[in-house]
């Protein structure tokens, strides 16, 4: 496997301690000895510890980096534990005797509130469950609908809300939007398996799934046994969603109808609410009956899709609807911006800056898609204003204030009056002496990026 000193090399995992092969090597010119995608289908379990096809898979665990499981193994500590004990791992596996270890728990806070539990896999388990993963979305992926977007080769969020577009703009301006309670924690798993098995026929894999799927889930220093759900968190998790919410795929489309579908956010497109309302009533049959999945009728609805977001993303009532960020998109990024500015009292502005700006351009590159431009201009405008009213507060004292505004330009006495103008710091963030004192180009500076400019940039550039 890839070794400290050398990024583009891998130590050979069946040679270690045995052959002469066991020296680093490059991955590159590692022949396959069995492709998976030409395996026998009692054979697959051969195609997932191939030599090529973990060296793959552990570049990928090594890339994402993430933090240990139950066993409290780091990523950097995996190349040295598979020198040692590759061999008999790859026994194991090929005998179909290994054993997950179970998942540490780990809570997470949602986007609209509440928590997400996820399970943490060891990295060991992580890396058997990449491998897994590669060998098997060459033999599902190609077959899953044009209309599923999430956690495939090619396909991503954007292309998904692109799609959403396009259907409305078609005339379809009734939403069918279905939220499903609690997805991955209500997966059946005797339905889950018997969807997986329609297509691998090898016992020791199956059987491997079927144990990550039951491996119990360490918390308080106690392990829960699972008897349903599939756990977020490992590398496995989204194929398996797919491979079960696939029967919904091909039951929409053997219907005629549109719809986007990223992991369980999904949406279908009609053009009345009549016809939404049949839609709503027969899926949620389907979803519940056929998939033992729980509609949350709370939170679904047959809706106009402007009063509806999807992914991030709504749209304006246009006859050709036009794209811009849902509400609470917004919400959740200003919330970001109060933490960084929170933390910024008695910092260096230019370093609060730096630590902002990588969280403006990631949610500018994901909201490229956004053809309304007012708003990100006033977000723009936002931004700095929060940051003047951190500085407003930096300089505390009347006298600070003033030897600063006239270091910055203005005459002595507009500086007297605006430093002891005796209002709060968040007014005079808006007030002309400090638009004046630090207008845009001083912020540029200091190197904070617009992000109407930066959409704007990726929009021409896409």
């Amino acid at each position: 496997m890839k070794t400290a000193t050398d990024a583009n090399t891998v130590t050979h995992p069946e040679g270690q301690g045995r052959h002469p092969e066991s020296r680093p090597v490059d991955v590159e010119t590692v022949p396959a000895s069995l492709s998976w995608t030409k395996a026998e289908p009692d054979l697959l379990m051969e195609a997932v510890v191939d030599k090529a096809n973990m060296a793959r898979a552990y570049r990928k665990v090594a890339a994402n980096k993430g933090a240990p499981g139950a066993d409290g193994m780091t990523v950097q500590q995996l190349a040295d534990h598979l020198k040692q004990h590759w061999p008999t791992l790859r026994e194991r596996l090929l005998a179909g005797e290994y054993h997950p270890s179970p998942v540490r728990a780990v809570e997470i806070p949602k986007p609209k509130g509440g928590t997400r539990l996820l399970g943490i896999p060891t990295v060991s388990d992580r890396l058997i469950q990449q491998a897994l993963l590669q060998v098997l979305t060459s033999i599902f992926d190609p077959d899953f609908s044009e209309s599923s977007y999430g956690y495939r080769p090619g396909r991503s969020a954007r292309q998904a809300v692109s799609a959403m577009k396009e259907h409305i703009a078609a005339g379809h301006r009734w939403v069918v939007d279905l939220d499903l309670q609690a997805f991955f924690d209500r997966v059946n798993h005797d339905l889950l398996m018997a969807r997986v098995a329609r297509r691998v026929h090898d016992k020791r894999v199956l059987r491997l799934i079927r144990r990550y799927l039951e491996a119990g889930m360490f918390q308080d220093d106690l392990t829960m046994p699972r008897r349903q759900g599939t756990p977020q968190g490992g590398p496995l998790s989204p194929l398996l969603a797919n491979i079960l919410l696939d029967d919904v795929d091909k039951e929409l489309e053997r219907r005629g109808h549109r719809f986007c579908r990223y992991a369980d956010d999904m949406q279908v497109y009609v053009k009345s609410r009549r016809a939404g309302e049949r839609v709503m009533a027969s899926l949620s049959d389907f979803l519940e009956n056929s998939l033992r999945l729980t509609v949350n009728r709370d939170k679904s609805a047959v809706d106009r899709p402007w009063r509806r977001g999807y992914l991030g993303y709504t749209l304006t009532r246009h006859k050709l609807p036009r794209l811009t960020f849902a509400k609470t998109s917004l919400q959740r990024l200003m919330q970001r911006v109060r933490e960084i500015l929170k933390r910024g009292n008695g910092r260096n502005i230019r370093r609060v800056i730096e630590e902002m700006v990588p969280v403006l351009r990631g949610w500018a590159g994901y909201f490229s898609l956004v053809d309304v431009k007012r708003p990100l201009e006033a977000l723009d405008q936002w931004i700095r204003r929060r940051l003047r009213c951190l500085i407003w507060r930096q300089w505390k004292r009347p006298r600070t204030r003033r030897r600063n505004l006239l270091a910055l330009g203005l005459d002595e006495r507009r500086a007297w009056m605006s430093s002891g103008n005796g209002r709060g710091p968040w007014w005079n963030a808006r007030a002309s002496h400090m638009n004046q004192a630090l207008p845009r180009k001083w912020f540029d500076r200091l190197g904070l990026m617009s992000v109407l400019d930066t959409v704007r940039g990726l929009s021409r550039s896409s």
